[in-house]
């Protein structure tokens, strides 16, 4: 999704009021996000906290700004910047975080980000997980609040197009309950289940920002009486699936039965690459096949 990302940003360019903060990454990725905003490209080095501050003091003189990073370093690492800075006034800054839960891979647990929708819902961020490319022009041009977004890889089934940007979309119908998966892991789960008869399947919905809003009456009625499954790259703590239950408790709505796939963190203390860790976490496209299977046994 960076390339994306990059094409979006260019297409805001000519907002003269727009600035662009990089935490000294970008290469062979922004230039040309570089050349087109010049000198609002900030390039403020390995100085994450600080360019949070300066995010907050170019909003307060007007301007909108977009702050891009290696995911832990866009959230973790300038959390009390984002929190004093940013949160407490309310500042529309929108932090751009590549990589979330296990995109980096082989550069180790520094650099994945498992709790980031967590800890941005905790101080009240609006957290935007687009799940197809197509989605990041709608979202860079709605930013209007402190915003986190997650970018990741697009994982369409081949030859289908992504649906227009919603926050919740049903992707894939299907008879035996539904499965809600955060963001980019939706295009996985109807990747790997659109060959399975339709009344065998759950359906498949991308979940796209938290905190969750209104639950979708076509979703509720998916699950009534039937199981739901979720998804989520993400630590179970604060997640998709612990915000999804909690509405579903309001809305009174009871699935037959729960089951919530979620990031385990390094299982034997090993890492590797995302599909690796994919895999040990059952959330490759294996291990979501075997889900609903074990489910209908």
């Amino acid at each position: 999704m960076r390339r994306a990302f990059a094409d979006a940003m260019l297409s805001l360019a000519l907002r003269e009021n727009l600035f662009f903060l990089s935490g000294d990454l970008g290469f062979m990725a922004l230039e040309e996000v570089r050349e087109a905003f010049g000198s609002r490209f900030i390039n403020t080095g390995v100085a994450e906290q600080n360019m949070v501050g300066v995010a907050a003091g170019l909003i307060r003189g007007g301007c909108s700004v977009f702050i891009y990073s290696i995911a832990p370093f866009c959230y973790a690492r300038p959390f009390e910047q984002i929190r004093n800075d940013i949160c407490l006034n309310n500042l529309p800054v929108c932090l751009v975080g590549n990589g979330g839960g296990y995109a980096y891979g082989y550069m180790g647990p520094t650099h994945h980000a498992l709790e980031d929708c967590a800890a941005m819902c905790a101080l009240g961020v609006r957290v935007l997980v687009p799940a197809f490319d197509s989605d990041i022009s709608a979202l860079v041009d709605n930013i209007n609040q402190p915003s986190y977004m997650r970018l990741g890889y697009e994982m369409l089934p081949a030859d289908v197009a992504s649906p227009p940007w919603a926050p919740w979309r049903r992707v894939l119908e299907g008879q035996a309950g539904a499965l809600v998966a955060l963001g980019p892991l939706a295009g996985l789960a109807w990747a790997s289940l659109i060959n399975i008869p339709a009344s065998d399947r759950p359906a498949v919905w991308a979940a796209c920002e938290l905190p969750l809003g209104e639950l979708p009456p076509a979703l509720i009625s998916d699950l009534i009486n039937k199981p739901l499954y979720v998804i989520e790259e993400h630590v179970a703590a604060g997640g998709l699936g612990m915000q999804l239950s909690l509405a579903l408790l309001g809305a009174g709505v009871q699935p037959s039965q729960f089951t919530h796939r979620t990031a385990l963190g390094y299982l034997g203390n090993r890492f590797g690459s995302q599909e690796f860790h994919r895999a040990q976490c059952g959330l490759d496209a294996q291990g979501i096949l075997k889900m609903i299977e074990r489910a209908s046994e």
